[in-house]
């Protein structure tokens, strides 16, 4: 009897045994089923959905994109398709239809010449360095060259023909071998839709045409200045590094030009942080090199440095030329609180400030 009841066991054992693994073949026989029924057409009906692409898409705003235009049937399912294969993503708008399947979308997405339009909108922020603005160029349209673009905006003899259709363009202010790039500031911050055929040249001066077009409409404040345009940007490059809130620009504009007009230095951290340039990585670098060698460096030059550290906008130039009469000649920014610029007069309001916000350097 002992050996029946053992044979029975046995018999039990192996039964369980079977019903896990049917159940386990099952489950994985229903995922896959509800995986590749996933990414089946929303519909047999062929209705037509464009879908833009814009520079800096991830994979899953793609997705975002295509679920809200009810192109697929599953998030989940399409995100797993994208990580089991690979596929570019262009830029542009693509003509689709919701009697494609997830993996005929991808297979759209990944070829350029699919796209409907023929340009890409491209978004310069303000206060970039014209290397970065080169990288933003040569990301959105993968035929432009980011090395050509900066060769070209450090090339006298191209400026010299730029000269020649912009007349904001002085050759003879923009020769100095010291210039990280010699176009910087010129470079103007804004949204552009630009051909996929166009080149670097063309590029180039798709920005100067916006540049000229802001810049005509302070021209008449600019020759009623003290100062050119090249200085004029230079130190709307300053105020806009210092803060982006437009608000505390007039009054760091007056710091400034009230420096200047003392003969004090500008003393302006942010000019180290160009200074740094590829060798810069945080904040806290600008305020421990003050001693750095270099025409941008604000704490070792009398005036303004060499040229522009940025590229600024239009709130920035305003400011510049506009700056608040104020008698303040200090101010620091509350960078682990509310952001906000705090002004002073004198260099004890000033030491009570960098103490009150904890900004004192250890």
């Amino acid at each position: 009897m002992t050996r029946k009841r053992k044979k029975r066991k046995s018999h039990a054992g192996l039964i369980v045994f079977f019903v896990i693994l049917c159940l386990l073949i099952g489950g994985a026989g229903g995922g896959y089923f509800w995986y590749s029924s996933s990414l089946k057409p929303v519909s047999s009906t062929d209705e037509k959905i464009a879908i833009e692409i814009a520079q800096g898409d991830t994979q899953n705003i793609v997705i975002d994109k295509l679920e809200a235009a009810g192109l697929i049937q599953s998030k989940l399912a399409t995100k797993i398709y994208t990580k089991l294969n690979e596929f570019p993503r262009y830029v542009g708008t693509f003509e689709l239809s919701t009697s494609m399947s997830t993996q005929e979308i991808f297979a759209k997405l990944a070829d350029p010449n699919n796209a409907l339009q023929s340009f890409v909108s491209v978004t310069i922020p303000e206060g970039k360095w014209a290397k970065d603005i080169a990288t933003i160029l040569a990301n959105s349209l993968p035929h432009l060259n980011r090395d050509e673009l900066l060769r070209l905006w450090n090339d006298d003899a191209y400026i010299n023909q730029l000269a020649q259709v912009y007349p904001f363009i002085d050759p003879t202010l923009l020769t100095n071998d010291q210039y990280f790039v010699k176009l910087e500031g010129y470079l103007f911050p804004e949204t552009y839709h630009i051909d996929l055929n166009m080149n670097e040249d063309q590029v180039t001066r798709m920005l100067l045409d916006q540049f000229g077009a802001v810049i005509a409409q302070f021209q008449p404040q600019i020759d009623a200045s003290q100062y050119n345009l090249q200085e004029i940007l230079t130190l709307a490059s300053i105020i806009q590094f210092e803060s982006g809130n437009p608000e505390d620009m007039p009054d760091i504009s007056g710091v400034f030009h009230n420096r200047l007009n003392s003969g004090m230095p500008l003393g302006s951290s942010v000019t180290v942080c160009y200074a740094l340039y590829d060798q810069f990585e945080s904040s806290e670098q600008c305020e421990t090199n003050t001693d750095i060698q270099s025409p941008y460096n604000t704490y070792l030059n009398a005036g303004l440095p060499i040229g522009p550290i940025l590229n600024p906008g239009r709130d920035a130039i305003s400011a510049a030329l506009n700056p608040a009469q104020n008698d303040y000649l200090y101010f620091v920014a509350d960078i682990y609180g509310d952001g906000k610029t705090h002004f002073a007069r004198t260099l004890e309001e000033h030491e009570a400030n960098i103490d009150r916000f904890n900004l004192r350097l250890e």
